[in-house]
């Protein structure tokens, strides 16, 4: 009985290649995310910061780099009886409105001054007047909302500020933030409830990260396995080796 020699696999350069730019692409998607992962615990860092600093005059606030999330006070000739626009939201699981007037200055400055229950069907006064009227609110940028329904008539389901000026009869240019009121225009009105919406921060950068590693080091673990299996010489079961023993002799 002769057996014949063994043939050594080749090294498998093709996988091998591939495996090489499919872990250098994991790892470099998990290195992003942890680069992201500090860039936004830096964002988060520094907005909890200006939301601990006191309220000061937005006239200050508005020549410093950082002022998202700043308090500011400022007056408003007439925003109690300004006209204004409605933007269907949800609060504290409620639904119903927020009320969105004007505060002209050099440029257009939107105040959201508070959200209104849709149970609630009166709505504060709307007749010209200078009355002044000082408001405590927070600096907010907002993003829009591209799949939200056109606005129709004054209400509206997106923050579209150009748009919101635009039915407010405001024709100078819009300033890119939002003031919150923190404290009531209509404080004769408790049906509206001025409020900031807390920050919304997500950061799950870190699972991201751990995902594409976890990747990486699942695809070294295969390819480590399947390159044994390549050179093992490949043992054929005992049954199957002794059946073809016996018929070659």
């Amino acid at each position: 009985m002769t057996s014949e020699p063994t043939r050594r696999a080749r090294f498998p350069w093709p996988l091998t290649l591939a495996t090489g730019l499919a872990l250098c692409l994991l790892i470099g998607l998990g290195s992003w995310q942890v680069q992201r992962l500090g860039w936004k615990q830096d964002i988060i860092a520094r907005a909890e910061a200006a939301a601990g600093l006191p309220p000061a005059p937005i006239e200050d606030v508005l020549q410093e780099d950082a002022i998202e999330y700043r308090s500011v006070i400022l007056t408003c000739p007439g925003l109690a009886t300004a006209p204004f626009v409605e933007l269907k939201t949800i609060h504290d699981g409620t639904s119903g409105v927020r009320l969105i007037s004007a505060c002209r200055a050099d440029e257009t400055l939107l105040v959201d001054r508070g959200f209104v229950a849709d149970t609630v069907s009166a709505r504060p006064p709307v007749r010209a007047s200078t009355d002044p009227v000082r408001l405590t609110g927070q600096i907010r940028r907002t993003d829009r909302n591209r799949w939200a329904p056109p606005p129709q008539g004054g209400v509206f389901y997106d923050r579209d500020l150009a748009a919101m000026a635009a039915v407010l009869g405001m024709a100078a240019p819009v300033s890119d933030i939002t003031i919150f009121a923190t404290t009531s225009s209509n404080p004769d009105w408790p049906a509206l409830q001025p409020s900031a919406p807390p920050a919304a921060f997500s950061n799950n950068h870190l699972g991201y990260a751990a995902t594409w590693f976890g990747l990486a080091l699942a695809l070294v673990g295969f390819y480590v396995a399947l390159l044994r299996r390549r050179r093992d010489p490949g043992k054929q079961p005992r049954s199957a080796s002794a059946a073809t023993g016996k018929m070659k002799s």
